[in-house]
């Protein structure tokens, strides 16, 4: 269609339309923009000398969280490591950093926002380090959910319960309908506390997770579970579907959990018998079902730190922290290697790399904040607020 005919029929191109065009920059998306300014060269073979340079210029005023997802050329400048929940708490812990330098993704950055003071800056190397998970559900999707709900007569019995690893703003949804968030270590008594208000979860933005918890977990079977897609009218489901449902799961997942396969688990048991295959509940329920442990990336870390020598483990998480385990623990004689036999790294959570850091800690040493994570008012009272009860859980 020419453009004379598209201004004939006053169309209008939407707002995703333009940011998938590149015409259009939105900052409220996990997506993020460009960063400005020059990076170093990756290939300087000062970076890690100017990095630690920077970081000793600013002393106590810069705390660096590092996700266990992150390089290890980036980890080694983490002052604590960690999952996206305990980072952002460590970073509340400490009120007298005034910059905190978040190695992670858009999500995690947003959370640390949320709880630290209004005095502290929160910073992301890389505004592109986001999370397609969290893409996966936009507040405007989870409003028009809301209204199919209310539309089959369901809202009122439906907790929102929505995984840690969701923007602010469905955070903010969730608080302001009475919901709770989780992490893939309280999933079960977040569902328990939900179900104790409503009698029905819409369960966002990771469906594995959720279904994971509920059959798995809970005793629930696949037949209480739907499955919304914000991408079809009423998200796929009749009335009737969504009345007869005790968890609507959103149509949501992990890029790296979900390339997991049963294929991957019966591959890896042939190739090295006696393993154990331990999996995060992100994955999908086939593989869950199929694996001997299940468990968040703490879990994880805890299972092998406790696993005896000469032991073998296939684990399905993402690469690097994979790598860096079976390098932590070789020297005990623990034979661990990654579940698939495709590399896959966590793409967006690459993004955070050396240079960026380097750009990051530099700017904030001459006293220029770059990157700078603020989540508004209104946003952060809601989110907080659903924070607050997943904290207050039994």
């Amino acid at each position: 269609m020419t453009t004379a005919h598209t201004q004939e029929l006053d169309v209008q191109p939407t707002p995703l339309a333009l940011l998938l065009l590149g015409r259009e920059a939105d900052p409220r998306s996990e997506r993020g923009v460009e960063c400005p300014g020059d990076l170093p060269s990756p290939s300087d073979p000062d970076l890690v000398a100017r990095a630690r340079a920077a970081k000793e210029q600013l002393g106590d005023k810069v705390f660096v969280l590092g996700h266990h997802y992150q390089r290890d050329e980036v980890i080694q400048f983490a002052d604590v490591t960690g999952d996206s929940f305990k980072l952002a708490k460590d970073a509340a812990a400490r009120p007298e950093a005034e910059y905190i330098v978040f190695c992670g993704v858009h999500f995690m950055a947003e959370s640390a926002d949320i709880l630290t003071s209004d005095d502290q800056k929160v910073v992301l190397p890389d505004l592109a380090a986001g999370c397609s998970m969290a893409d996966m559900a936009t507040a405007e999707q989870v409003a028009e959910c809301w209204d199919a709900l209310t539309e089959a007569g369901i809202a009122e019995q439906v907790v929102p319960v929505s995984y840690m690893n969701s923007s602010a703003d469905i955070k903010a949804f969730t608080g302001k309908h009475g919901g709770t968030i989780c992490t893939s270590s309280n999933a079960k008594r977040a569902l328990d506390w939900a179900f104790e208000q409503g009698e029905k979860v819409l369960f966002l933005p990771d469906q594995h997770l959720g279904r994971n918890t509920a059959v798995r977990d809970m005793g629930m079977t696949l037949e209480d579970c739907v499955v919304y897609n914000p991408h079809r009218p009423n998200g796929g489901l009749t009335a009737e579907e969504l009345r007869g449902a005790k968890m609507i799961l959103w149509r949501g997942h992990c890029s790296v959990h979900g390339r997991f396969s049963l294929d991957s688990v019966n591959d890896v048991r042939e190739r090295i018998p006696g393993v154990n295959v331990l999996v995060h509940p992100e994955c999908k329920h086939e593989v869950v079902a199929a694996a001997d442990y299940v468990g968040s990336t703490e879990y994880i870390i805890k299972a092998l730190e406790a696993a005896p020598a000469g032991s073998k483990w296939a684990i399905g998480t993402e690469l690097n922290l994979v790598r860096r385990l079976a390098n932590r623990f070789a020297a005990e004689d623990k034979e661990i290697v990654f579940l698939d036999k495709t590399v896959c790294f966590c793409s967006t959570m690459n993004r955070i790399d050396l240079p960026h850091l380097v750009w990051t800690l530099e700017s904030l040493a001459e006293g220029t904040l770059v990157n700078r994570i603020e989540v508004d008012k209104e946003t952060e009272a809601f989110a907080k607020l659903a924070l607050e009860r997943m904290l207050a859980l039994p």
